[in-house]
């Protein structure tokens, strides 16, 4: 597309011929930016129709020209009337013929695409600087082109540029224009700056080693090609410190001179800048992975000295009484100095850094020798040059003191606001550094006191853990001693029940067979006298005698072997064989009643009831044999002791099923006067009885508690007082299988 050259009065106009609208689009509004007219062709006749309206300067991209590109040149130049207007030529791929007839056909100058457009924009405001020069034609080629020579336009350029400008004439190697900011920038006034070559304002060699000339000879060449060269390199300063630059380099199309105009960026700001930034990084990291804090503080200041030219950095830091100055770092301080600081008091007029900490404020001494602050401790710092000292207290997160930084200088001064920001960088660094190692040391000296705790009690828990092991090992002999000992005790206790019972059933026996041999013998001796009575002849009244008391012997002898086997059927109960027990499935209801009725029919003589209260559903997987036994054994007990001078007595016999179904209880009680106090604790002892010589064994409730426990897997229990005696016992409804019963 086509675009008129917009333009007003005063305003110069810029003529763009190229097709690629895209790629020149950024440059258009730059220069519009810069207030200048513009306009764009997109083939040459569009190019040709608009000069011809009027143009101070046209760009052409020489693949729009092609093979022509001198008449291109010339058509383009004088479609206005207008003789020697300036064209620069753009090429994405330049070649030295191309250039040649280009300036042959009375191009400018050679711009290589792509391009910036700043870099562009002020080469055009250059080429209208220097169009309206005088004519060179009647400067010899040999004479250089000053300063005077070129119009005031380009000079209000130099005088409104925000950076730094130099205009270096190459064919004689001179510096021959400067701007103001140069002047400021080399610290050199105008007339002086203009007296040497181009290689005055920079060092002899570069950071890299290369030389500078070598450096400044490429680049130049770079230049007259064409381009526009921008790269970076150390400047010199007139006192000889080093300054670094981004300089852009242009060449200046005056016909049959070499001019580069070369604009220079000072990067000292932003170097030192970006330095502080990387330097902070790597000081937080470096505090973030516990680093020493002497390191620390080191680097920090190291840092600070690198920001600002002649200073020298010192940390204090004050001691845990609160009260002395201690020398943490001073890297680039005499380290005699940093000494003498050591141990020193703060207070109100010690130096800079002991009244900081005292004041808690900044304390800025520009004249050490003139103040009173330093008039104690004059004589030890004037052996070593400092003359300007400026302190700043550095505190905790809690607020309190930790120490103070100072920033030392040789010459008397006073801080600039770029140094009081890089105090309080130092300050708060140092600050959270400091901080950062007191806690960890605290958090040693606790984990520390931890360990020596944590030691203390494992050694009080091994000697506890000895101890108990000790007395456990005690306890385990004796216990192995009380075992042995109870075992002996068992053996012993068992020694003396079958004791007991054999004199038991000693006695017992004792009765019936006594009686028995009393009258056998009494029979035997009768049977004698019997027998030598016949040989002298024998009486009818005597065999009559013999015969009767025969008789009486007789029914004693039986009675008392009847008793004797009546006390040796109960001794075999004592001990029931469950393999000899037969085991069903039985109702425990019926069981019962048909255990009862015969048993029952000798309290109906007496006055007595029996009542039974069990659920029909009740059923058992046991032995009803040795069941039998037991209540049999509870009910004639009951009957023998409860009822003693008593009627109407009634005896009752209640089976419940527990929660689960697991167990049944049977409970048979009675309303008689109830069993002694001290006779509950010996009931089911063997031969145990309340009515010696009455009949009783004593024997029956011991089979009875031997078969519940042994047989019936199950246990027994008691309740007795004046209002009667209950006993219970308490079974499993599936017995256990042999061997596994809870007696055993």
């Amino acid at each position: 597309m086509n675009q008129l050259i917009s333009s007003t009065a005063g305003r110069a106009r810029i003529l763009l011929v190229s097709s690629a609208a895209s790629e020149v689009s950024e440059l258009l509004y730059v220069l519009d930016r810069h207030n200048l007219g513009t306009g764009l062709a997109a083939d040459i006749d569009a190019g040709v129709a608009l000069a011809a309206g009027g143009a101070d300067l046209i760009l052409l991209d020489a693949a729009l020209a092609g093979g022509n590109i001198g008449d291109t040149c010339t058509r383009l130049r004088n479609a206005g009337g207008r003789h020697g207007v300036p064209l620069l030529l753009m090429s994405s791929s330049p070649s030295a013929e191309e250039q040649g007839r280009s300036v042959g056909a009375g191009a400018s100058d050679y711009i290589r695409m792509p391009f910036d457009a700043r870099d562009v924009a002020e080469k055009i405001l250059m080429e209208l600087a220097l169009h309206k020069a005088h004519s060179t034609d009647a400067v010899a080629a040999t004479t250089p082109v000053h300063p005077q020579t070129l119009e005031v336009n380009y000079h209000s350029i130099l005088a409104g540029s925000p950076d730094a400008v130099l205009l270096f004439d190459l064919d004689n190697a001179l510096l021959i224009d400067a701007n103001h900011l140069a002047e400021t920038l080399f610290g050199m006034p105008l007339a002086i700056l203009l007296q040497g070559g181009i290689e005055r304002v920079f060092p002899a060699r570069q950071p890299d080693g290369d030389t500078s000339s070598r450096l400044l000879q490429q680049k130049m060449h770079d230049t007259l090609q064409g381009r526009i060269v921008l790269f970076r390199a150390h400047c010199c300063h007139r006192d000889g410190h080093a300054i670094a630059c981004e300089i852009r380099l242009m060449r200046l199309s005056v016909p049959g001179r070499q001019l580069v105009h070369a604009r220079i960026i000072d990067l000292t700001e932003r170097n030192l800048a970006e330095a502080l930034r990387a330097g902070q990084n790597t000081l937080l990291e470096m505090i973030a992975k516990g680093a020493p804090l002497q390191g620390t503080l080191d680097q920090l200041l190291m840092m600070i000295e690198a920001q600002s030219r002649g200073v020298y950095c010192s940390i204090m830091l004050l001691d845990e009484d609160g009260q002395h100055m201690r020398s943490a770092s001073g890297p680039s301080l005499p380290p005699a100095y940093m000494a003498l600081l050591d141990g020193v008091p703060i207070g109100p007029a010690v130096g800079s850094c002991g009244t900081a900490m005292y004041r808690r404020e900044c304390v800025v001494v520009t004249d050490i020798e003139h103040d009173p602050l330093w008039t104690p401790y004059r004589h030890l710092v004037a052996p070593f040059g400092l003359r300007a000292c400026w302190s700043q207290p550095i505190f905790g997160q809690d607020g309190a003191i930790l120490g103070s930084f100072a920033m030392y200088y040789r010459e008397v001064r006073s801080p600039v606001p770029q140094e009081l920001v890089l105090i309080d960088v130092a300050t708060d660094l140092a600050g959270i550094a400091i901080s950062r190692t007191r806690h960890e040391d605290e958090l040693q000296r606790h984990r520390m006191h931890l360990e020596e705790l944590v030691a203390e009690r494992t050694a009080a828990l091994t000697l506890a853990k000895e101890q108990s092991e000790q007395a456990n090992r005690e306890l385990a002999a004796a216990l192995a001693h009380l075992s042995i000992t109870q075992d002996e005790l068992v053996r012993r206790d068992k020694l003396a029940a079958l004791g007991a019972l054999v004199a038991g059933i000693a006695h017992e026996l004792n009765t019936p067979i006594g009686n028995g041999l009393v009258v056998a013998t009494t029979m035997a001796e009768r049977t004698q006298a019997l027998q030598a009575g016949l040989q002298d002849g024998l009486r009818r009244s005597e065999l009559e005698t013999y015969l009767a008391q025969a008789g009486e012997a007789d029914a004693i002898v039986l009675r008392n072997l009847q008793r004797a086997a009546d006390l040796v059927s109960s001794f075999k109960q004592i001990a029931v064989d469950r393999a000899s027990s037969q085991r069903r499935h039985f109702l425990l209801r019926q069981f019962i009643a048909e255990l009862m009725l015969p048993l029952s029919a000798t309290l109906k003589g007496a006055g007595h009831v029996l009542r039974q209260d069990v659920p029909p559903e009740l059923a058992m997987d046991s032995y009803p044999g040795p069941l039998g036994q037991v209540l049999s054994n509870l009910f004639e007990n009951c009957v023998r002791h409860a009822f003693e001078g008593r009627s109407n007595g009634v005896i009752s016999i209640t089976a419940r099923a527990s929660d689960d179904g697991n167990l049944i209880t049977i409970a048979l009680a009675d309303n008689g006067g109830g069993i002694a106090a001290g006779d509950l604790a010996r009931i089911y002892d063997p031969f145990f009885t309340t009515r010696l010589g009455s009949g009783g064994s004593g024997l029956g409730l011991h089979v009875a508690h031997n078969i519940v426990t042994g047989v019936l897997g199950g246990h027994i229990e008691v309740a007795s007082s004046e209002a009667g005696t209950t006993f219970t016992l308490h079974l499993p409804v599936i017995a256990p299988q042999a061997g596994n019963s809870v007696g055993e």
